[in-house]
């Protein structure tokens, strides 16, 4: 069945697009919360929408080819207007929309930390030698061995309930998640060690969410950004994501960045790690607030000129 889609004039009622996991579900109703606290208060229907990286739960998402694996089902269905708003995790996002689509909203930023999961609350240089970590992710095995040469890691997929339970039943020895999602779901985990900035740097966008709809819904454009963007969080992802690009690059490459605000001034940090950990390129730059895509775009040339590219490739 097809739902109805509100006019221009009346924004009375959204229908809102999202995962099905809990994590998404959890993100979509925050969403959901907002719009109904403003005022006027606007009702939103959320409408589940399963992806290529829900249904492909066995495929590595290291690779060129998983990029969009969790948007793309979900911005069909706004071309087709089948949904009003799309909510997706930003760090899943691919640096360029869809012809009629754009961001509208970037909400304030979660912890964009990842968190050491242990059973027993060890820290990192803790862990026994040759310990299974289980992440797939190459940003984070990089950066890991880089410290810690010898352990091993398990690529593991699933919503966080399922990676947790792997955990306890001794499958691997800890997890890295991101810190965000244990935060929106209200886990609080003892033996959760959440990794210093100086250790990891997160995703591009880590901590984020994305507020996505058609380009002509301007009047729902201009309600969002008025009651859910948040400026400097959408400073600090615009200059992150500008940097990946810079690299020419992917949410799966072995690349991390954090931007920070100060004043009006935005510093943005990156890090490029070699598969191994055996090489890793990380430098900062600062640049104005108010134009974030340049400070992200000084520190991808200048990271270049260090040799990330043969990182990369």
């Amino acid at each position: 069945m097809t739902l109805a889609i509100p006019s221009e004039r009346a924004l009375s009622s959204l229908v809102l697009g999202t995962r099905g996991s809990h994590l998404a579900l959890a993100q979509a109703h925050w969403v959901e919360s907002r719009l109904a606290s403003g005022l006027p208060p606007i009702r939103a229907d959320i409408r589940i929408v399963k992806t290529t990286g829900d249904r492909a739960l066995s495929a590595s998402l290291a690779s060129g080819e998983s990029v969009g694996w969790f948007v793309r089902e979900i911005e069909d269905e706004l071309l087709v207007r089948r949904i009003d708003l799309a909510v997706h995790s930003l760090k899943d996002l691919p640096l360029a929309q869809p012809d009629g689509l754009i961001l509208a909203a970037i909400p304030a930023r979660e912890d964009a930390r990842d968190v050491l999961v242990t059973r027993d609350g060890r820290s990192l240089p803790d862990l026994e030698p040759g310990a299974r970590i289980g992440t797939g992710s190459p940003r984070r095995i990089g950066q890991l061995l880089a410290l810690r040469p010898d352990l091993r890691f398990e690529a593991i997929r699933g919503n966080v309930d399922t990676r947790l339970r792997k955990l306890s039943e001794g499958r691997v020895d800890a997890l890295v998640l991101a810190l965000a999602g244990l935060n929106r779901l209200g886990v609080r985990k003892t033996g959760a060690a959440p990794l210093p900035f100086e250790t990891m740097l997160p995703a591009p966008g880590q901590g984020a969410l994305a507020l996505e709809i058609r380009a002509s819904d301007r009047q729902l454009g201009a309600l969002l950004r008025q009651r859910l963007d948040h400026a400097e969080s959408a400073a600090a992802v615009r200059a992150e994501r500008a940097f990946l690009q810079s690299l020419g690059g992917g949410c799966q490459m072995p690349v991390g960045a954090l931007a920070r605000v100060f004043g009006d001034a935005l510093e943005v940090e990156g890090v490029v790690a070699s598969p191994d950990g055996a090489r890793i390129l990380r430098d900062a730059v600062r640049g104005a607030l108010s134009s974030p895509e340049e400070a992200g775009e000084a520190l991808g040339r200048r990271m270049l000129d260090q040799g990330a590219g043969a990182l990369l490739s």
